[in-house]
């Protein structure tokens, strides 16, 4: 019966017993009636004997003659009417008169006779001729008391059990039917007794309660049963503990038992409860409370008391450490947000206020926010504050401020480490610094404080000062420590904004420095600009005017890889080397291959050097660049250009289009060539060109951008000026991340009235009509002060086209800002520059032409070359 379950168990035992009842019962009833039956058949045979022994005519016949004759027949008569087996008449001597077998009388009577003669009746059991037998002797005796004769009736003891016989059918019909009912009620119970004990055997149940014994005793926790009444069922000893409950608290109800209100109330109500803190005594218990009968179960509730005080303080204290993580945390990805000096000391004082401190102020030296490195004991400028309140009797944002050595931020200064003043009214040394503004603070409630220096490195960058004052506790160690951490972090912050500050200016001294301070004098175009550097520093980005020969003007705009120094200084090499190729005269495909090599080069010597590589510079590979000449002679625009956005042009009806200029690649990639197109240009229409950052940002691709600087310019103004605002004011963020760069060019035509041409034969007497030509031209502007030193030019150039260069020739004098004379020629050779011998009789041309001429040189074109001479007007 082990392996069975308590149910199972008691199912058996309780059937076994109800069998074993049933069958001490059936036993019992059989027996009793056996033993009734042979009592009644004692009772009956006596009364039987007696009866008849008594009857009148027995005596006297047991005086007659022949008493068998007499007593026989009133014997059977007698035996059948009382239902007995027989009825003997007998001497006292015991010799039978009647017997219900005939033979038997005359015989010794079986059984025991001497109690009757001697006067008394007498029953008993014994085996007589008929078999097992009760049977009564009772005397016959005469009027003197004499007994005279005997008696005896018996009953057979098969006679005797024949009812209990009859009815034992019906008493074990009974008992089977008690026993099936009360087999049916015992598998209820067990049935009903195995759902209660979930299927358990008697070991699991003894190991159950035992380990329940073993958890409510050992566990740290309180455990407390409350029946739904609100009587105590069960406390654990950590429960008796912990509310400190009497030894007689069970069966008590719980409001009975002396406990804090708000408890007893919770344990009484059984409402769901989840780590509710109860002050009880001076202990904070969490107690958890769920009710019994959710699932069916019995009515109350089990709560567990848990003794939180200790872990309280330690929540408390690790709740601060995670705030001071946290705050770091902050720190770290909250100061330095921009390279801005002014702005990472904000960070700072706006990061403690009100996490760690009621008031910050951050002091830096002078020589930090200008970039430079701090000179130990110079005053320090109040850069930086913030509050929980803006009125405070602090120094302001912007003041000097020289401390006396005894204050804590000189000594921190000096020391190097962060100095506490838990007690500002104790604080001789801090009160030094100002007696009259000290007093207000401590009037103001600031009581505590501390400074901490900002150190990077070797460099001690200022001075961060916390004040305390809601707060009635004072700094304490760990404070400072945290204070210490915290400057430190913001210290690295501050001296990279320091670093970049420096390099930033370094950078825009250069790039202002390369970049066109004013733009030079011509006539072709009308011309404004704008130049916005980057939020992040210094770029690339360059533009420039440059004017060329025959009155043409170019203009270039550029945009150089990256930010800083090395930016601006490669803009710079960039810039300077378009000035020395556009003296050339050069075509803008041809200054573009020109400069694409230039690049590579660069790169090339700087990889040689490893200064990619140790991080000094980095490759100029991907540089961009635009160069367009403007002619207005003939109103045409060449342009070219490596990787850069295309420019665009307004139409004098305002009108606006990008120009199809095939885009070459940037600049030191190599490889491949450079593409020049030529556009005809409306007078008074408007070039734009630009750098990337006006098109291109973090959420807009170039395309976007295009249309959306298309719609910008359809709504400028006319003038230069009113565009280049309208652009900027319509596209430019209000911190932008790239550079912008933008050239807004009107266009302008030198008119017929101021242009004069001439074809003229290879013949040198064709000369002299060419200088009386010229003549007149020049009287007709009215520069007769020009026409002999023209005349000496003229007649040199066009002889030494007629004399070493190919036919065609053609001579154009143009007035512009200067009288241009240009002479053109269908050869390639180029003339040079040289000193005559005094023997020689040439080489002197081009000598006189260079001392009479402001400016002189040489233009290729693809059918030939072309000299040309400008003097300045009168």
């Amino acid at each position: 019966m082990t392996g069975r379950s308590v149910a199972g168990q008691v199912f058996v035992l309780q059937v076994v017993i109800v069998l074993l009842l049933v069958v001490v019962a059936v036993v019992a009833l059989v027996l009793q009636g056996r033993y009734d039956s042979t009592q009644e058949a004692r009772n009956r045979s006596l009364a039987v004997a007696e009866t008849f022994a008594n009857a009148p005519g027995t005596l006297d016949a047991l005086r007659s003659p022949d008493p068998t004759a007499v007593l026989q027949p009133r014997a059977e008569a007698a035996r059948e009417a009382t239902h007995v087996d027989f009825i003997v008449v007998m001497n006292t001597d015991g010799i039978r008169y009647t017997h219900p077998l005939p033979d038997r009388i005359g015989k010794r009577f079986v059984g025991n006779i001497a109690p009757a003669l001697a006067g008394r009746s007498v029953t008993e059991e014994i085996d007589g001729t008929i078999g097992h037998l009760v049977q009564a002797v009772v005397p016959v005796k005469d009027g003197d008391g004499k007994v005279v004769g005997l008696v005896s009736a018996g009953i057979t003891t098969e006679h005797v059990g024949g009812a209990a016989n009859r009815q034992l059918p019906m008493v074990l019909f009974s008992a089977a039917g008690a026993l099936v009912v009360a087999t049916a009620g015992t598998a209820l119970v067990s049935r009903r007794l195995l759902r209660q004990t979930r299927g358990l055997g008697p070991r699991e149940m003894t190991r159950m309660y035992e380990h329940h014994d073993a958890v409510l005793h050992a566990v740290r926790e309180g455990v407390l049963i409350v029946g739904g009444d609100g009587g105590l069922l069960l406390a654990n000893d950590e429960a008796r503990r912990l509310l400190g409950l009497p030894d007689d608290a069970e069966g008590r109800h719980v409001r009975d038992l002396g406990l804090e209100p708000e408890t007893a109330e919770l344990l009484a109500s059984g409402r769901v409860a989840t780590d509710e803190v109860h002050l009880v005594k001076d202990r904070l218990l969490a107690v958890n409370q769920r009710p019994t009968d959710l699932r069916g179960g019995p009515p109350g509730s089990v709560a567990t008391l848990r003794d939180s005080t200790e872990l309280r303080a330690l929540s408390g204290r690790a709740e601060v450490a995670r705030e001071r993580l946290d705050m770091l945390y902050a720190a770290g990805a909250g100061i330095g947000t921009s390279l801005d000096v002014t702005r990472t000391a904000e960070e700072l004082a706006e990061l403690a206020v009100p996490r760690f401190a009621d008031f910050a102020t951050v002091d830096l030296f002078d020589a930090v926010l200008g970039g430079e490195q701090p000179e130990p004991g110079t005053e320090l400028r109040r850069t930086a504050f913030a509050g929980i309140r803006t009125d405070p009797p602090l120094y302001p944002v912007g003041r000097r401020i020289r401390f006396v050595p005894s204050s804590p931020q000189a000594r921190s200064v000096l020391a190097g480490r962060a100095i506490i003043e838990p007690r500002l009214r104790e604080a001789q040394g801090w009160q030094a610094q100002d007696l009259e503004r000290t007093a207000q603070t401590l009037q103001y409630g600031i009581h505590s404080l501390i400074t901490a220096p900002l150190r990077a490195g070797s460099l001690i960058l200022g001075v961060v000062t916390f004040w305390r004052k809601e707060n009635p506790e004072p700094f304490d160690a760990e404070d400072q420590a945290l204070a210490e951490e915290l400057v430190a972090r913001a210290a690295v912050s501050i001296d990279n904004a320091r670093r970049y500050t420096r390099e930033h200016s370094m950078a825009v001294t250069l790039q202002r420095s390369l970049l066109p301070r004013s733009l030079p004098e011509q006539s072709a175009l009308d011309i404004a600009y704008r130049y916005r550097p980057a939020q992040s520093g210094v770029g690339g980005d360059w533009f420039d005017v440059l004017p060329l020969s025959g009155a043409r003007v170019a203009l270039v705009v550029g945009d150089v890889v990256g930010h800083g120094l090395h930016a601006a200084a490669t803009m710079g090499r960039l810039r300077t080397a378009v000035h020395n190729f556009s003296a050339l005269d050069l075509a803008p495909d041809e200054l573009l291959g020109l400069l694409d090599e230039l690049v590579a080069r660069i790169d090339q010597d700087e990889a040689d050097q490893g200064d990619a590589a140790d991080g000094g510079s980095a490759p100029v590979t991907g540089a961009t660049c635009l160069y367009a000449i403007y002619d207005p002679v003939v109103g045409r625009c060449s342009i070219a250009r490596a990787g850069h956005p295309p420019p665009a042009l307004v139409r004098p009806d305002g009108g606006v289009e990008f120009l199809d200029v095939p885009a070459g690649p940037p600049l030191g990639v190599g490889g491949l060539p450079f593409e020049t197109a030529d556009v005809e240009v409306a007078e008074d229409s408007r070039l734009v060109l630009y750098t990337d950052g006006l098109v291109e940002d973090r959420e807009h691709d170039i395309d976007v951008g295009l249309e959306l600087l298309r719609t910008a310019l359809e709504e400028a103004g006319t003038s230069p000026e009113d565009t280049c605002r309208a652009v900027l004011d319509s596209r430019l963020p209000a911190r932008p991340s790239d550079d912008v760069a933008l050239i807004v060019a009107r266009t302008r035509a030198l008119g017929p009235d101021r242009v004069a041409a001439w074809d003229v034969p290879s013949d040198p007497a064709a000369v002299a009509e060419v200088r009386a030509s010229v003549i007149r031209r020049l009287t007709e502007w009215g520069l007769e002060d020009l026409t002999f030193t023209t005349e000496l030019i003229l007649s040199e150039l066009v002889t030494n086209a007629i004399r070493y260069g190919g036919t065609p020739i053609r001579v154009r004098v143009l007035r512009d800002r200067s009288l241009i004379c240009e002479v053109f020629d269908s050869s390639s050779t180029a003339p040079h520059l040289r000193y005559a011998a005094m023997t020689d009789e040439g080489g002197r041309g081009l000598f006189l032409v260079a001392q009479l001429a402001e400016r002189w040189g040489t233009r290729y074109l693809p059918g030939g070359k072309v000299i040309w001479a400008e003097q300045p007007l009168p």
